[in-house]
């Protein structure tokens, strides 16, 4: 049950943070002026998009270890 409220709540959030990073990068192409401050936020946003890579990645990881605990980290 609690597995079940878990994947649906990071779902949603990870689909979140993904719209708001598509909204982000529709902003900073259209409305913000001047070459170096579109690098500048274009970076920032890189950057925020490997963190988000990296959360997603060490949630599956931590589920999937959650999983198989019982058995020393092997599966039967």
């Amino acid at each position: 049950m609690f597995g079940k409220i878990k994947k649906v709540f990071f779902t949603g959030i990870f689909g979140l943070l993904y719209l708001s990073f598509v909204a982000q990068l529709v902003y900073i192409l259209g409305w913000v002026m001047g070459i170096e401050n579109k690098l500048f936020y274009l970076a920032m946003l890189s950057i925020e998009w490997l963190v988000l890579i990296a959360a997603r990645y060490l949630s599956k990881r931590s589920s999937n270890n959650a999983q198989y605990n019982g058995f020393n980290g092997r599966r039967r």
